[in-house]
């Protein structure tokens, strides 16, 4: 229920009649501030009312007796109405239509040539939107009691003129005029009856013997009936009702409309039905109603002894009202219906206001779809909803709340009264809320604050989308966010906030001390790799120089990305290749990286850097080599790479100090060959060739250091011909050298052969010397070798002869050991104990057996 309205006394009882017991108000009539009452001894008593507002606000009327005049036909005045612009009042008496003067009270008379009264009337009303344009007449309609007709009259000052007559089905009891369209009560039915054009529209029956018919017309082309069962309905002038019905009683003598109320009166109450969702809203008690009648917006009414205005209470008060009693649906439905009587811009802050405190009580039942609903529509203030969540605006904000509140709570504490589920549901929703409405323009002015509250609930709901907020425009306020975020160990996110700021250099050390870890963040497991990518990209070099050397501790593979993934920058802040080298010099790998990646993939053309990347293959190679065990594969790759390098580059050539490594490498790769030829004419480094030989066949037989050896020897004679100059006679002494330290390795055959015809034998006497001794030993030593043979053969065939000397018996009927077939012919082959088989037996026995197969896969020799 709803207090829409207040019964406010007008014209009290004793100053309307005094102690006349007798007389009773039959009609009422309000025009301004003039009330006029029609009584029942017909008299017309004429009031002057004033409203008077208290010190509280509460509204009351002041009546004041002007005049009274009695009408001299001895019957009830049954209807008045004003005609002001005529300074006329129109008067039902007795059956007659005729003009009082709305001053005096007086009879107005018949103007020569006019009558201006009518006669044989049972009930007339007046046309609120006249098709005559002229302002100084009224359009009146009346019911004759003894025909079936409506008649259209102008009233004029003092005169009456028939328009119109129109006939009707059957004898009308009630009528109401709009325009052209009459609205009439028939005896068994209501019609609207166009009279310009005669159309006619059946509405709906009713009996007029068992309830009396309403006919109210409540706006322009639109008319209020009372209808069977107890209710109100709304025809317009097609006859259509565009309204739901209102319920009243079935006793409704009276009705009005004071928007968006309907008001009917019945024998005993006044009730008051909502036109926007036809529920009744309010009762008031009301005995012997005899009037209820709406003037100019203001409604009154008359019981049979005194006046009373139903005084609407404000339209805020009564939404506020409703509000209170959490009735949003009806508050906001009064609200918007009342929009035709309230000034735009006035409605547009009302409205405004209305809703955002529907969405905080919304907002208080959890139904957050409809808060955020209304919040939306009422342009709410974020900061509003913000402020109800302790600490979520920052310290620096400005914010106080509106008054009068908008809601109830003192904070979502309160809200919740201690159940964690409800405020977990809260800041869900001010999360989704919040995430909508920071890019609009309901954030306008308040970034500060509706971004830090929401990286705070990101932060402590741990919300995924706490990055996507700092990696975008955001305006979270530092000061306020570091503790938040300290608090809930989101490290990582501190530092995307410390870079929105600027603050690059504190970002990277937060995010280092989680990497070392200093503190606990599992947001990113690939944090190192994200600070690789972040000082790849910045283009603070101080930050690259001052971070570099961790990262590369950390993982040179990983860390020199640093230098080989960084972006062209066009202004002053690339590096310089020459610069990088020179940082990465302590560290091989990630030097290794860095200049594959300027000669291999930019293709920078410089010799240096060329040659740079040639030793630092070698060394890598020779680094893999020097492990123990060898792990292949890198070896194999390292070597693919040296390989590919010194086949398609030809920049790094120009360097002699590589002819070292390049003689070993070729070694590696057994390009003997070219490895002494390198260490021998290159490099005129004869001890580093004899110790190339000693070192390549270090762990080969000694026919592969023979075959190093006369490699050597090979290369000396070949470039120190008999016409050579000095530089073949230091070659001649090397290879004498090499002779006379290492004659025992050589064949030496086969070096006689090799030698000029011209050498002295003198030059090579410990050469000779040591391989005649050789030789003679050698000899020697294969004749006692051979001697033993011979003693060993003798005695194999002393055991076979004895083997011989022994018969072995074979006949038809005995069987091969082995086939277990009989012998054919006496060719046998005697296994150890005397026992004959088939020679093919012992052929395919042989052919079978293990030991046979591992000897036709060995050597030949024996």
């Amino acid at each position: 229920i709803v207090k829409a309205f207040e019964l406010v006394p007008a014209v009290e009882r004793d100053l309307l009649m005094g102690d006349k017991a007798r007389i009773n108000i039959e009609c009422i009539e309000c025009c301004g501030k003039h009330l006029y009452v029609g009584t029942n001894d017909c008299f017309i008593h004429h009031f002057l009312l004033d409203e008077v507002t208290s010190s509280k606000g509460k509204l009351t009327y002041s009546a004041q007796k002007l005049l009274h005049k009695y009408l001299g036909l001895k019957k009830p005045v049954a209807e008045l109405r004003a005609a002001s612009a005529l300074e006329r009042l129109i008067v039902l008496c007795d059956g007659i239509v005729f003009l009082v003067d709305m001053v005096t009270l007086e009879s107005v008379p018949s103007a020569a040539g006019g009558g201006v009264r009518i006669r044989g009337v049972t009930a007339f009303c007046i046309n609120e939107n006249p098709v005559n344009g002229d302002p100084f007449c009224v359009e009146m309609g009346v019911l004759s009691s003894k025909r079936r007709t409506v008649q259209v009259y102008m009233v004029f000052e003092d005169r009456v003129q028939l328009v119109k007559e129109v006939n009707t089905p059957e004898q009308p009891c009630a009528v109401s005029l709009d325009g052209y369209f009459l609205c009439l009560a028939l005896t068994t039915q209501y019609m609207i009856l166009n009279y310009n054009t005669g159309a006619a529209q059946d509405l709906f029956p009713y009996d007029s013997e068992e309830k009396r018919p309403i006919v109210k017309r409540i706006s322009r082309e639109e008319f209020l009936l009372a209808a069977p069962g107890g209710l109100g309905m709304f025809a317009n002038a097609e006859g259509v009702s565009q309204r739901a019905p209102v319920s009243w009683s079935e006793s409704v003598i009276a009705a009005a409309v004071c928007f968006p109320y309907v008001v009917a009166l019945d024998e005993n109450f006044i009730t008051i039905h909502s036109m926007l969702d036809q529920q009744l809203k309010q009762t008031l008690s009301f005995r012997d109603g005899q009037v209820l009648q709406d003037f100019e917006g203001k409604v009154m009414l008359a019981s049979t002894k005194a006046v009373y205005v139903l005084v609407p209470l404000p339209m805020e008060r009564q939404i506020q009202d409703l509000l209170a009693n959490h009735r949003v649906e009806e508050a906001l439905i009064l609200t918007e219906g009342a929009q035709r009587n309230i000034p735009k811009d006035k409605f547009q802050i009302l409205h405004r206001r209305i809703l955002q405190q529907a969405g905080f009580i919304k907002f208080g039942q959890l139904q957050f779809l409809e808060a955020q609903e209304h919040f939306r529509k009422g342009q709410l203030d974020v900061r509003e909803l913000i402020s109800l969540y302790p600490l979520l605006l920052p310290v620096s904000s400005t914010f106080t709340r509106c008054h009068p509140p908008l809601h109830e709570f003192a904070d979502l504490n309160h809200l919740a009264q201690g159940d964690q589920e409800k405020v977990l549901q809260c800041k869900k929703f001010l999360i989704t809320y919040l995430g909508e409405v920071r890019s609009t323009e309901v954030a306008n002015g308040c970034r500060e604050d509706v971004d830090t509250a929401l990286l705070k609930l990101y932060a402590e709901q741990n919300h995924n989308s706490l990055l996507d907020l700092l990696a975008s425009d955001n305006a979270c306020v530092l000061a306020d966010c570091i503790p938040w975020l300290e608090k809930y160990h989101k490290y990582f996110a501190l530092g995307l906030l410390y870079h929105c700021n600027g603050q690059d250099s504190a970002a990277l050390q937060l995010w280092i001390r989680v990497v070392d870890g200093e503190l606990q963040d599992c947001t990113r497991s690939d944090l190192y790799e994200y600070i690789v990518d972040f000082l790849c990209c910045t283009s603070n070099l101080d930050l690259v120089w001052k971070y570099a050397d961790w990262a590369l501790r950390k993982d040179p593979s990983v860390g020199v990305h640093i230098f080989t993934k960084r972006p062209a920058f066009t202004d002053q802040s690339d590096l310089s290749p020459d610069d990088v080298i020179s940082y990465l010099g302590k560290n091989q790998q990630a030097l290794l990286l860095y200049v594959e990646h300027l000669v291999l993939e930019k293709r920078i053309q410089k010799e240096m850097i060329h040659t740079n990347l040639a030793v630092l293959y070698l060394e890598r190679v020779l680094s893999l080599l020097s492990k123990s065990p060898t792990d292949e594969e890198q070896l194999t790759r390292a070597r693919e790479k040296l390989q590919a390098f010194l086949r398609e580059s030809s920049l790094y050539h120009n360097c002699e100090k590589l002819l070292l490594e390049r003689a070993t490498l070729h070694g590696k790769l057994e390009e003997h060959d070219t490895a002494l030829h390198i260490l021998v004419h290159k490099l005129r480094d004869f001890s580093s060739a004899e110790a190339f030989c000693m070192w390549a066949s270090s762990s080969r037989d000694s026919a592969y250091q023979r075959q190093l050896f006369h490699l050597l020897l090979g290369v000396y004679l070949d470039g120190s011909p008999p016409a050579a100059g000095a530089g073949s006679s230091e070659l001649q002494m090397a290879a004498v050298d090499l002779l006379n330290r290492h004659g025992e390795v050589f064949d030496a055959v086969c070096v006689l052969r090799m030698l000029p015809d011209g050498w002295s034998l003198q030059l090579l006497r410990p050469f000779l010397n040591r391989a005649v001794r050789a030789s003679m030993h050698a000899c020697r030593t294969s004749q006692i070798a051979l001697g033993l043979a011979h003693s060993e053969n003798l005695q194999l065939l002393h055991d076979r002869l004895k083997e011989v000397r022994k018969p072995i018996f074979v006949s038809e009927k005995k069987g091969c050991h082995l086939c277990h077939n009989t012998f054919s012919e006496p060719n046998v082959v005697c296994l150890p104990g005397g026992v004959p088989v088939h020679t093919h037996c012992v052929a395919q026995r042989v052919r079978d057996s293990p030991t046979k197969k591992r000897l036709t896969n060995s050597s030949n020799h024996t």
